[in-house]
């Protein structure tokens, strides 16, 4: 997956033979599948046969790192410990890939038509709220935040809560942190650079009013427990990542998105993907030169 229009890519080093990359730990096809079967259900992500190897190496290395001399002991482990080691296979199966102001002509969608209409709904002073899922190192919520910065007349209007999430720990700390390479910024010109940054030895970094103005947390999106909790989220961003899950858990993730929203919320999805392909209770919307997805306001009972 691609986390930076955003998901997660999960790599692909070459082609395993079916015994394993590493002769000292050995796993089996059925092994490998039961692995891959466990990991669709906690994540909604299936590895293809193409990733055997890069997935039968990274699990080899993370059960000679818990002291398991077999798969099948690595696997108990997985099964039955409280989750600490699955969330690192989460962290080390998936390598991201982001930058700022990705397909930003969406980001202008969002000042130039999706707020104003949503500010219609409002009173002055009520909360907007805008959601990153999944988040990936950042660069897409603070995208978020200096486009409704700059170029949205109505900001100072409007409480504007921005929270973003991601499955993996490791980048939600990269996130929080906020400090990025000329790559991410390839597309920050420079007066966001002056007003947003600050240069640092490590390279860039976002300054603390607008690190700390966004909420990063830990969150599934297979997990509709947790997704439960979310509700009346007025735009929702999820570009590139419901396209690498199969057709049953994309339904479900489609859903608990649905109803997170508030009653005329919106979804973006990344260019190359289409609701209709996933879920009828969306009603696809050209905004500005730009498809977003509105689920339906209610009709008023008469």
């Amino acid at each position: 997956m691609d986390r930076g229009g955003r998901g997660a890519v999960v790599k692909n080093d070459k082609v395993a033979d079916g015994t394993g990359p590493l002769a000292d730990f050995p796993i089996s096809n059925d092994e490998f599948l039961k692995f891959r079967d466990l990991f669709y259900r906690k994540t909604g992500v299936q590895f293809l046969e193409n990733k055997r190897y890069f997935v039968d190496r990274r699990v080899a290395e993370r059960a000679r790192a818990k002291g398991c001399d077999t798969f099948r002991e690595y696997f108990m482990l997985l099964r039955f410990e409280s989750g600490a080691e699955f969330q690192e296979l989460i962290n080390i199966l998936t390598v991201n890939e982001t930058y700022f102001f990705r397909e930003n002509y969406q980001l202008q969608c969002l000042v130039q038509s999706v707020l104003p209409e949503i500010a219609k709904t409002k009173r002055p002073g009520e909360a907007i709220r805008i959601w990153s899922l999944p988040c990936s190192t950042g660069e897409e919520p603070y995208s978020i935040a200096m486009t409704v910065l700059d170029s949205w007349p109505q900001a100072d209007q409007f409480q504007i809560e921005i929270m973003a999430s991601d499955i993996d720990t490791r980048v939600l700390a990269a996130a929080r942190e906020g400090v990025y390479g000329e790559r991410s910024l390839q597309n920050v010109n420079a007066e966001q650079r002056a007003r947003y940054f600050r240069r640092i030895e490590a390279g860039s970094e976002i300054i603390s009013e607008l690190r700390e103005s966004i909420d990063f947390f830990n969150l599934n999106v297979c997990d509709k427990a947790a997704m439960a909790r979310f509700r009346n989220i007025d735009v929702v961003f999820c570009r590139n990542l419901l396209i690498y899950f199969d057709d049953v858990s994309r339904r479900e993730a489609v859903e608990s998105i649905f109803e997170s929203l508030a009653e005329g919320g919106f979804v973006y999805l990344g260019h190359s993907e289409s609701m209709s392909r996933m879920s009828s209770l969306f009603t696809p919307r050209r905004m500005s030169d730009c498809v977003v997805y509105q689920r339906p306001k209610e009709t008023p009972v008469k």
